[in-house]
């Protein structure tokens, strides 16, 4: 396969996946960041401000399911085009919100929910094109790529937020964000194709290699030929019970820190804007350089020693350190001292340890089908 390299379309396309990643949570963490700012404007309680997280959490968790069902119909081009357009319309009409109207919270809260069903699609769209472009042996660092978008996002939105609200106030970031999205969006829509057989830069060299390697199989015009998986197949299956508790450890760990790091470190730890952003920069940046080399591990582990070893494995051993890493940092004195946040942590720690345990339910040689929850893989 060495003649694949002679284009590298599907790379330019991750890399596109990674930049609405970034973009993504920009918009969903810039409300971490102008936190303080809108609580004081709108003379909100850190309860209600949190309130305005779970709103977004709320959209995000109800209309992922949906997102991935757009994605298998409509193909990852235009829902992933249409998703960025969603969630910039609904991050720039929350600076439309005024605080002289009554009730204003929850027309606030409105809009997260809203912002979090558009962000939905993301991933399940992500995924599916995952799986219509990328070979298995190369999904763990593509997967890993995408994911450092995240890092990225999350990484510069605090320098970047904070740096538009001292100098214009937090609806100009608001406004900004917006902006980042319409760009990203419309490249994307521009330039991607549901598969790479509708592609006309892919080269005969890099589509063999893809399809060689390519365990869902599509049409011409994109739609999956495999047969429908009815529900009850898919609820009877451990591995997709493991792999959602799994997930959900995750993101409950990930939103600690997403949501509420830089506050924390305003709050409670006493420091300024730009000391806060600096340090959340610095978290956030560790995990997108970090994202890319997982990846990489996880595919070079998953040819030594197989699936299991490869795509579990290294899941158990990130989720348990990061349990470790929780539970003796809520024990530091300068956190510890401070009431009200150390539960938390220990709290995080636990779903971390949970998610590791449920990694090792998954058996990734099995795959879902029509006929049987259990079939074995043809990977």
């Amino acid at each position: 396969m060495r003649e694949a390299a002679s284009t590298r379309v599907r790379w330019f396309l991750v890399f596109g996946l990674f930049v609405l990643s970034a973009v993504a949570y920009v918009d969903r963490i810039n409300i971490a960041i102008a936190g303080n700012s809108i609580a004081a404007e709108f003379h909100l309680t850190n309860v209600q401000l949190g309130s305005l997280t779970s709103a977004f959490l709320m959209g995000y968790a109800l209309f992922q399911t949906l997102g991935g069902w757009l994605a298998d119909r409509l193909g990852p081009r235009r829902v992933l085009a249409v998703g960025v357009l969603w969630w910039g319309i609904f991050t720039a009409l929350t600076t439309a919100v005024s605080s002289k109207i009554a009730f204003a919270i929850f027309y606030l809260a409105a809009m997260r929910f809203l912002l979090g069903a558009g962000e939905a699609v993301m991933f399940p769209a992500s995924n599916q094109f995952v799986s219509r472009w990328i070979p298995t042996q190369e999904r763990g660092i593509a997967n890993g790529v995408i994911f450092a978008g995240v890092g990225v996002g999350a990484g510069v939105t605090p320098g970047l937020i904070s740096y538009i609200m001292v100098h214009y106030g937090w609806r100009w970031s608001f406004w900004a964000s917006a902006l980042l999205g319409l760009i990203a969006g419309t490249a994307w829509y521009f330039f991607a194709r549901d598969t790479p057989e509708q592609h006309a830069y892919v080269s005969a060299a890099e589509l063999e290699h893809i399809q060689a390697g390519r365990t869902v199989k599509t049409s011409a015009t994109s739609k999956s030929v495999d047969g429908r998986i009815p529900w009850s197949t898919i609820l009877a299956s451990k591995e997709v019970w493991a792999v959602t508790l799994a997930y959900f450890s995750f993101g409950y760990v990930a939103w600690i820190f997403f949501a509420w790091f830089f506050i924390y470190l305003r709050n409670v730890r006493g420091l300024d804007l730009k000391a806060s952003a600096s340090y959340t920069t610095l978290l956030f940046l560790t995990m997108a350089a970090c994202s890319p080399l997982g990846g990489a591990i996880s595919d070079r582990l998953t040819k030594m020693y197989g699936k299991r070893v490869g795509r579990c494995g290294i899941a158990v051993f990130a989720l348990s350190l990061t349990a470790i890493f929780l539970a003796f940092g809520s024990q530091v004195p300068a956190i510890a001292s401070r009431l009200g946040w150390t539960v938390p942590f220990y709290v995080a720690a636990g779903l971390a340890a949970l998610g590791a345990v449920a990694w090792l339910f998954v058996n990734p040689e099995r795959t879902l089908s029509p006929a049987s929850s259990s079939s074995p893989s043809t990977e």
